[in-house]
Parts: structure tokens; C-alpha cells; sequence
């Protein structure tokens, strides 16, 4: 297993979240707003670099890459709320994320004995 820099992770991490919300949001465009079906591929590539990156994550275990990244994913789907969609998270939306994010990185960084 390749070890990377904690710092590294988190970048590996926000750029998985980064190709997977672009790739299902590319999904969405065409099949819910009628973007052209090219968006598609385009959806597809970013979702297979999504998944190519939670493979550069150090683990033993793919669930446990997942299960920390859930953590990520969660609160980037709320930034591309705010920042993209002007939906403003609520109380409920910033605690949930924050929970979220205290999962992901006890998920993530727990000292391990293998």
C-alpha cells in the first residue's frame, strides 16, 4: 500500500467529490433539464476519474475509502448547493455536514493496527 501525506488525502478526497458531483450532475442536465446527450460522456469520464481517485487512497480496505469519503462527498454536495444552485444551507444542512465530516475523519485518520 502506497502511503501519501495526510494534506494529499484530503486533495484526493475533494477531487473525487469534484469529479463525482460533475459526473452526476452531468447525468442530471441531460435527463432532467435537456442538456445535450454529449454531456453524458462527459459525465461518464468524470465518474470514472472519481472512482480511479478513491483508489489512490491509502486502505486496506475499499470500504473504509468509501465510508470516509461519504463524510467529503456529503458536504460538497451542500457547497454545490450554495455556491451553484443559490440555496442557502440551513442550521440543519452546516450541523449535518459537520457531523459528517467528525465521521470521515475518524473514519480516515484512527490510528490503525494492521
Amino acid at each position: 500500500m502506497t502511503v501519501i501525506s495526510t494534506p494529499i488525502q484530503v486533495f484526493v478526497y475533494a477531487a473525487a467529490a469534484a469529479a463525482e458531483i460533475g459526473g452526476c450532475f452531468a447525468v442530471w442536465a441531460v435527463l432532467r433539464n435537456g442538456a445535450p446527450k454529449l454531456w453524458l460522456l462527459v459525465g461518464v469520464c468524470l465518474l470514472v476519474i472519481f472512482a480511479w481517485l478513491l483508489t489512490l487512497i491509502p486502505s486496506n480496505s475499499a470500504g473504509r475509502a468509501f465510508a470516509a469519503y461519504g463524510g467529503i462527498y456529503i458536504v460538497s454536495s451542500l457547497g454545490v448547493m450554495w455556491f451553484l444552485e443559490r440555496t442557502r444551507p440551513d442550521v440543519w444542512d452546516i450541523s449535518g455536514g459537520l457531523i459528517c465530516l467528525l465521521g470521515a475523519g475518524l473514519i480516515l485518520f484512527a490510528p490503525r493496527t494492521y
